[in-house]
């Protein structure tokens, strides 16, 4: 099969429309027929990452797309990422390394060297691969952001593609969306839309019919497809937080959902999991009662240390511990379990430090450097294997390292309270490899044979959303 584009951009008339995982489907749908395609998206905001083979740090969504195409993730798939530290600022990543960390103006200025990244990269994309699609950032109507985009039309028209928008009916208001967002493009913009896709749709199809005639009359241009709404998907998020579904009485995990939370795809195996009721619990509410308290990743270290003292989390965290439960930190989580997390670069912020929990007998110092690698090993209070990423800034020291929690590339890592009751690690992913998150949830208390094979489920949910996603690829492959 050949196919018609070599550069096909997919753009949403909101954040959260589906442009994700319509790439990731037409990745994989393309990947069935033979077809070598890489994905690719110019700039990308998220605290959810992901390490590359090259070394280097993209948004999770398009390494999650890069599985769906059966390619290695590497940093020219997401030559931009922004990582926000505050609701003003990011660490601007570019290449995959940092370039540090940039205020909203000084970023909107820095957009023309952006650019020069995002070109780069896409050439040399074009040049391993047979088609690229891209997905586009929030809305190629935000006005206030048209001047130097980088993300939406900006790139379209930098390297003439044609492009795809698609829009959430369940969110409501679906035609506004669409026709409300042409009326913001100029006629360049709107003559290289080709089409539309309407995603998440349930109910009588006849129903809407009506809609779609009276859309394609208004606008010339035709409804490619209608999506279903899929249940029940297993697929990396991009930023949302969800919940778990479990059965009454499962092993309760509590996750404190924290300001500048990071990497919360760390408890997708855990959502996934039966006999596991997962929650994330906010600013404000009300800290149940758990089984295993888990500290997550953080952009910011401190600031979030600081919320969760505000939060009333030492406290709990204390009273848990009493009554004989267990608790996780991981990547900052773990920071935050020790001593003192100290800033002297103003790697976050304003120079300065933090006390931290008093949990596990470390200390530690931010740095400018920031440690990516893939990694394997196995559990130190078990053989079971483990494999996942290192990404954070900061190097940790003190005793509580001497009783490591795995043993990663022959090294220790980690490491595990001389009661046994607390746990801090620098490793994302844990509990992703089945042998390693059953033996977690046998040291944290839950006496479990069940192992979820989060690779499994992935491949099987992309392989039932380029099914429900054939319907594009159809009308893409139509003579015109």
């Amino acid at each position: 099969m050949s196919f018609p584009y070599r550069t096909l951009m997919i753009q949403g008339t909101t954040s959260d429309a589906g442009k994700s995982t319509i790439v990731a489907a037409l990745c994989r749908l393309l990947k069935q027929r033979g077809i070598r395609v890489a994905p690719f998206k110019p700039q990308n905001m998220a605290l959810n990452s992901a390490v590359t083979v090259d070394g280097g740090e993209i948004g999770r969504a398009q390494a999650l797309q890069a599985i769906a195409a059966g390619v290695p993730a590497h940093t020219d798939m997401n030559p931009v990422l922004l990582k926000p530290s505050s609701d003003i600022g990011a660490q601007v990543i570019i290449h995959g390394k940092v370039r540090g960390d940039m205020n909203a103006r000084d970023y909107h200025r820095y957009k023309t060297v952006a650019m020069g990244a995002v070109l780069e990269s896409h050439q040399r994309l074009l040049a391993q691969y047979e088609t690229v699609v891209v997905e586009g950032a929030g809305s190629p109507a935000e006005i206030n952001l048209r001047e130097r985009d980088i993300a939406n039309m900006g790139f379209a028209e930098a390297v003439d593609c044609p492009v795809i928008l698609c829009a959430d009916i369940d969110r409501g208001g679906v035609f506004a969306h669409i026709v409300g967002t042409l009326s913001c493009l100029s006629e360049s913009e709107r003559n290289r839309i080709i089409g539309f896709v309407i995603n998440r749709f349930r109910g009588d199809i006849k129903l809407l019919e009506p809609g779609l005639d009276w859309l394609e009359q208004q606008t010339g241009k035709p409804v490619l497809a209608v999506l279903p709404y899929l249940h029940g998907l297993y697929l990396d998020a991009e930023d949302a937080v969800q919940a778990a579904q479990a059965e009454a009485g499962a092993f309760r995990v509590v996750v404190p959902s924290l300001p500048r939370m990071s990497n919360h795809t760390d408890f997708d195996a855990l959502r996934a999991h039966p006999g596991v009721d997962l929650r994330f619990i906010r600013k404000g509410e009300a800290i149940p009662p758990a089984d295993l308290l888990i500290l997550p990743g953080s952009k910011n270290t401190r600031d979030d240390l600081a919320a969760l003292k505000e939060g009333g989390w030492p406290q709990a965290i204390a009273r848990h511990l009493r009554y004989g439960g267990k608790v996780i930190g991981i990547c900052g989580g773990f920071q935050m379990l020790g001593n003192q997390v100290c800033d002297p670069h103003g790697v976050e912020g304003a120079p300065g430090s933090e006390t931290g929990l008093g949990l596990l007998d470390i200390d530690t110092e931010l740095t400018r450097e920031k440690r990516l690698a893939q990694v394997a090993g196995h559990c130190a209070f078990d053989e079971a294997p483990v494999s996942g990423y290192e990404i954070h800034m900061g190097i940790s020291n003190g005793a509580a390292l001497a009783q490591p929690a795995f043993v990663i590339d022959g090294r220790p890592e980690g490491a595990i309270s001389s009661d046994g009751q607390v746990l801090g690690t620098y490793l994302h992913g844990l509990f992703d490899q089945p042998q390693a998150g059953r033996a977690l949830l046998r040291w944290a208390g839950l006496a479990t044979e069940h192992m979820v094979d989060t690779n499994a489920l992935r491949e099987a949910s992309l392989d039932r959303l380029a099914a429900a996603s054939t319907p594009i690829l159809e009308a893409l492959l139509k003579p015109a």
